[in-house]
């Protein structure tokens, strides 16, 4: 850009030498041929109107016709040429600065949200105790990472249940700004706050706090590393809340929470995490699709979830998905994929769900839900055994409401044959295909209802089988009694 403006300029003053020239030599032959008194310069025009008009008159013969105006001609029309070649070529610049200037906008309101939500994401490392092979102590044993967010400033964090489901102890690492106090790169500031003895309650005591040789992804932020308790879980959806004791509440900062009712295929969504566990990644992508499902841990189904191709990993998981202005959307919790890896099928639990889940579990502690009470086979295997559709009972524990409401379950006789339970195909008015239609029915009730189901019963008659319909009435049991003692058994597969 510089040589294209020196190389216009140059042939600027070119043009304007060359034509000063011309000015004071025609300036000189008009007062020559025409006696024009001495003074300053004659505008060229008055010089044009001063001649005579004879053209026969060779003192009136055009002064551009001879030889070295002719030449002085040509280089002011090459220089000319070259400085509007040079000035148009600078002027198509800007087009192409604008585009720029666009892209650093929006890059930079990219980044503004990253930094403005990163300190509201926390990294948490759970830990397992292993018997120590030399010495009768037992040690904790590094088991897995994940990712989190900060609810409020109480210090509740919220994560996935499945990233604490195994853990014996665990930690969350903050990060908040230095400000303006440029620690050295890596700076780590180790914080606990109570007792050594203070345990994070997942489901048994931890010992103490654990260093951590991970660096803060800036300089410009510390890491603060504290114990945790559980405040609640809830299986069922993959949502646990944690809660850490800061003395000093300006190091949380709560996300800030949106929602997902108005959400729209093809919006951006943006992913923050510790995927591998390198803390703080952001991904971005877009919302891929609404109204997805997935598993939990525990095989009920979590319905309504978000899917974004943003990349999350291992270690995203708990982590927030957010808009384009840093709302809370939705919570990472898993993905599709044949590797293992990100294969750009992600699925975040609607931030409407966790919004609720989490607000009982602080105040109650826990998640009620009305179950049925009893063992079913997962729908992918009742097929295999010729069951097209409705939920086969296989268990039903004796003297349970089920049982005495006449429920039957799968049980082998005293001949070593199969004798198939009762198939469960409609609840109240919902049509029952899998079991995942049977959890959504259940959700429209509360421990203590009664409702009518509708099975399938297979029973021998002189030597055949017929099946026909019988309609049973049932109330529901809470699922705390699932915390009194063994759980019942499900009979279902899903990846871990």
């Amino acid at each position: 850009t510089t040589m294209k403006r020196l190389s216009a300029y140059t042939s600027l003053l070119a043009v304007l030498t060359i034509s000063l020239h011309d000015v004071s030599a025609f300036e000189g032959r008009n007062r020559r041929l025409f006696g024009v008194p001495r003074r300053s310069v004659v505008p060229l025009q008055e010089a044009r109107t001063s001649l005579p008009n004879d053209s026969s008159d060779s003192s009136s013969m055009n002064l551009n016709d001879q030889p070295e105006n002719l030449e002085r001609r040509k280089v002011l029309i090459s220089s000319a040429a070259a400085f509007a070649s040079a000035y148009l070529m600078d002027k198509v610049e800007p087009a192409e600065a604008s585009t720029t200037l666009i892209l650093e906008e929006s890059e930079k309101r990219r980044i503004d949200t990253f930094e403005k939500c990163a300190p509201s994401v926390v990294f948490i490392d759970t830990f397992t105790q292993k018997q120590d092979a030399f010495s009768t102590n037992s040690i904790d044993v590094p088991i897995g990472t994940g990712s989190g967010f900060v609810w409020d400033k109480d210090g509740h964090i919220v994560t996935n249940y499945h990233v604490v489901r195994n853990a014996r102890s665990a930690q969350v690492a903050i990060i908040s700004p230095n400000n303006g106090k440029n620690l050295p790169a890596g700076a780590i500031t180790m914080t606990s706050s109570g007792d050594d003895d203070d345990t994070f309650n997942v489901f048994k005591p931890q010992s103490e706090i654990r260093a951590s040789s991970r660096k803060s992804f800036s300089p410009d932020y510390q890491r603060s590393v504290f114990k945790a308790k559980v405040v609640g879980v809830d299986p069922g959806k993959d949502i646990a809340v944690l809660k850490v004791d800061v003395k000093d509440p300006a190091l949380l900062q709560p996300i800030s929470v949106g929602t997902s009712k108005n959400l729209r295929v093809g919006q951006l969504a943006m992913a923050i995490g510790n995927p591998f566990g390198l803390d703080h990644t952001l991904t971005a992508g877009i919302i891929s699709g609404l109204g997805r499902e997935v598993r939990s841990p525990i095989g009920r189904p979590i319905s309504n979830v978000i899917q974004t191709d943003a990349a999350i990993n291992p270690g995203n998981s708990g982590g927030p998905l957010l808009d384009s202005s840093g709302r809370l959307i939705g919570m990472n919790t898993a993905i599709y994929s044949p590797s293992g890896a990100s294969a750009g099928i992600g699925f975040a639990i609607p931030v409407d769900s966790v919004n609720y889940i989490v607000n009982t579990l602080i105040k109650d502690g826990k998640i009620i839900r009305p179950i049925l009470g009893i063992g079913y086979l997962e729908s992918k295997q009742a097929r295999a055994l010729g069951i097209s559709r409705g939920v086969l009972v296989l268990d039903v524990p004796p003297d349970s409401p089920p049982a005495r409401a006449g429920l039957k379950g799968t049980r082998r006789t005293e001949t070593g044959l199969i004798e198939i339970g009762d198939i469960i195909v409609k609840v109240g008015n919902t049509v029952i295909n899998t079991e995942a239609n049977l959890f959504e029915a259940l959700e429209g009730y509360q421990p203590g209802d009664m409702i009518e189901i509708k099975v399938l019963r297979i029973e021998a008659v002189s030597d055949r089988l017929e099946q026909k319909e019988v309609k049973l009435s049932i109330p529901l049991q809470s699922s705390e009694i699932l915390d009194q003692g063994p759980p019942v058994t499900v009979y279902q597969q899903f990846n871990r």
